[in-house]
């Protein structure tokens, strides 16, 4: 959308008028919108029928996935103790990782001063499942058993080294902060299927091992210079889901609506006065949260779903916070309209005792995961519904800190990585990209982040470099302004 085109459906009669001195100039503003196909045929430039029309051309093709559950590892889990396989590695413990590999590529400084980077080969068994022959690590057992649901790649990479840049990259394009997330642009480019829900929301899950979590900024979910309406609503693992939906002690509901009637007329007053967007954004988010008083306690009412669901997900899904209860969240949210779900499962930095954590997390993650995939295959939700596992980076090869046979720790890695995705137009049972023996540099097929958000955008129908936002005199967008590419290998 371009700037006249948001500024024209936010603007009143009564604004527009009350500007009469500059009405030649408005007529001439609105002629170059039409130009560009904005608001022709509008009338008064605030005509309801004309924003319709806008929203039904957002989308440039057919869309794949109209709905996206997105899980995402805080702190980058070790591909090579999950996916990557590298059996050559048992032959290198506690060797130097050689300079030929490394290359002089950037490190942390939590690893920079070390006297010497020894290999440190993953203590895990690994076995090959499904007929792409995806090696997967005895960890993830219920993830082995759909693997030809997933599609595996092997081959991701981005610039960033550390978290806070690292995350803000991958889950907004770019690692300076303010800038919309993926949720926020499919929000915004879809809109909503469920008028009682938001279209998109956040769940922070609570690890089993808190032994090192990371802090997760709220900025991650906000809209940046998109619209407020398309920033998520955040749901909290404990208590209320939301805060202050419900009436207070002593408010019964026709107190509450009288309230926000009078609230609605307040801020009508201003936007026609003022014609800011963000007024509006305010009225929808009122009425939204009255909405939600009623929708939002039978969402996360777990007491009709069948014992067969838990036996699914885990007896792990009955206790509100956990990564199995967000998943069945999730599911029941994209069952009742929910564009975009993001769940954060926290503590995978493993800098030391991959040992003792990597085990907990795993069993966080692995059984809720497979039967998220099976739930909604079984539901005809799969197909329409892009679900995506993974982190911000990957890590090491080479030990952090002590080293042993049994233990070892590993730094940040941004130059390769494992996630997977399964669903809303992605072809099943394939891996996509090769890593060298070291799971240190790719060999074969890299898949960018920004490769990765063009594909994202395809399945949800737009095309990247036509998907724009205008904002400070810039057609903004979320794969920036490098080149990227679809990844065709991954579409069914």
């Amino acid at each position: 959308m371009n700037l006249f085109q948001q500024y024209g459906q936010q603007m009143t009669r009564r604004y527009f008028f009350k500007q009469g001195s500059h009405a030649l100039g408005w007529g001439a503003l609105a002629a170059l919108a039409a130009n560009e196909g904005g608001i022709a045929g509008s009338s008064a430039f605030g005509a309801d029928a004309a924003a319709a029309n806008i929203r039904k051309t957002l989308a440039h093709h057919a869309t794949k996935a109209e709905h996206v559950i997105y899980l995402h590892c805080v702190g980058g889990p070790p591909q090579m103790d999950l996916y990557d396989y590298k059996p050559v590695m048992q032959d290198w413990y506690d060797k130097d990782l050689p300079d030929s590999v490394r290359k002089g590529q950037r490190l942390t400084t939590m690893t920079s001063g070390q006297a010497r980077f020894p290999i440190a080969p993953s203590k895990f068994q690994f076995k090959q499942h499904g007929q792409s022959g995806m090696w997967v690590t005895e960890l993830l057992p219920w993830t082995a058993k759909m693997a030809d649901d997933l599609a595996f790649i092997r081959s991701m990479n981005t610039e960033a080294i550390n978290h806070e840049p690292a995350i803000t990259y991958i889950q907004t394009g770019n690692q300076i902060t303010g800038r919309p997330c993926l949720g926020s642009w499919m929000s915004y480019g879809l809109g909503s299927l469920n008028d009682n829900l938001p279209m998109f929301v956040v769940m922070v899950a609570k690890p089993t091992n808190t032994e090192q979590v990371q802090a997760i900024s709220a900025r991650l979910w906000q809209s940046g210079y998109l619209p407020g309406e398309y920033a998520a609503t955040s749901f909290r693992n404990a208590g209320d889901p939301i805060l202050y939906i419900n009436n207070p002690p002593g408010v019964p509901s026709d107190i509450r609506r009288k309230t926000l009637d009078g609230l609605n007329q307040l801020n009508e007053l201003t936007a026609q006065e003022i014609g800011d967007p963000e007024t509006r954004t305010r009225i929808q988010q009122y009425e939204l949260a009255f909405r939600m008083q009623s929708s939002v306690p039978e969402l996360t009412d777990l007491a009709k779903e069948p014992e067969s669901t838990f036996n699914l997900y885990g007896e792990a899904a009955k206790k509100p916070g956990t990564f199995a209860n967000t998943v069945l969240l999730a599911r029941r949210m994209v069952e009742r309209g929910v564009r975009f779900v993001q769940v954060y499962h926290n503590n995978w930095d493993t800098h030391a005792n991959v040992a003792g954590r990597l085990p907990d997390q795993c069993r966080d993650v692995d059984q809720s995961s497979y039967g998220l995939i099976q739930d909604l295959k079984q539901r005809g939700l799969l197909d329409k519904t892009l679900v995506i596992w993974g982190g911000e980076f990957g890590r090491t090869i080479y030990s952090q800190g002590g080293l042993s046979k049994t233990n070892y720790g590993r730094d940040h890695h941004p130059r390769c990585y494992t996630i997977w995705m399964a669903g809303g137009g992605i072809k099943g049972g394939i891996i996509h990209g090769e890593t060298d023996d070291f799971s240190y540099n790719i060999v074969k097929d890299p898949v960018h982040l920004h490769d990765w958000h063009a594909t994202i955008l395809h399945l949800m129908g737009f095309d990247h470099e036509r998907f724009t936002y205008r904002t400070q005199g810039l057609d903004a967008k979320l794969t920036g302004v490098e080149e990227a590419h679809v990844i065709n290998a991954l579409l069914a």
